[in-house]
């Protein structure tokens, strides 16, 4: 059985990475979506919140399960039986970070090997840091997060 971790912060996620998990989950037998719960900065979701999105947003995806890390990304791969790590680009920016990751996370664990995924072009200008910003403007988030979400994203900008 080939398994994959997604990781990622995915506060919020959006429809890019939703797209990433589906089309992760079309050639691995199992994807594991990782939230990174990162003590040093503070998310406008909390982990449990996040993964509850996420949960949601990818119910109909049956090998597709939902966990949340904090430590390195290499132990939660293994302790999952993961050989691949999934990373998304939307930017050469993005590549440059990413690769630099997957030299670390290789030296790391040697059996863990990193595959990249273009992102779909119409969602290549997305980030969760953009949609929070939108959101903070009362802007229309449609198209750039699942449905599901836009109220929960309202919500924490207005209470």
């Amino acid at each position: 059985m080939k398994v994959a971790v997604y990781p990622g912060s995915f506060d919020p996620v959006t429809n890019g990475h939703l797209d990433i998990i589906e089309r992760a989950a079309g050639v691995c037998d199992k994807v594991v979506v990782g939230v990174l719960n990162n003590t040093s900065k503070t998310p406008m979701f909390s982990a449990e919140e996040r993964v509850d999105m996420l949960k949601g947003v990818t119910r109909g995806l049956k090998n597709v399960e939902v966990d949340s890390f904090s430590g390195l990304l290499v132990d939660f791969a293994e302790s999952h039986g993961a050989k691949v790590i999934i990373k998304g680009l939307r930017t050469v920016a993005d590549f440059e970070y990413e690769f630099q990751m997957a030299l670390l996370n290789k030296t790391l664990n040697q059996n863990i090997e990193t595959m990249f995924m273009m992102t779909n072009s119409k969602y290549s200008y997305i980030s969760s840091s953009m949609v929070k910003e939108l959101a903070g403007f009362n802007g229309d988030l449609t198209g750039l997060v699942p449905a599901q979400i836009i109220n929960k994203i309202k919500q924490k900008y207005t209470g």
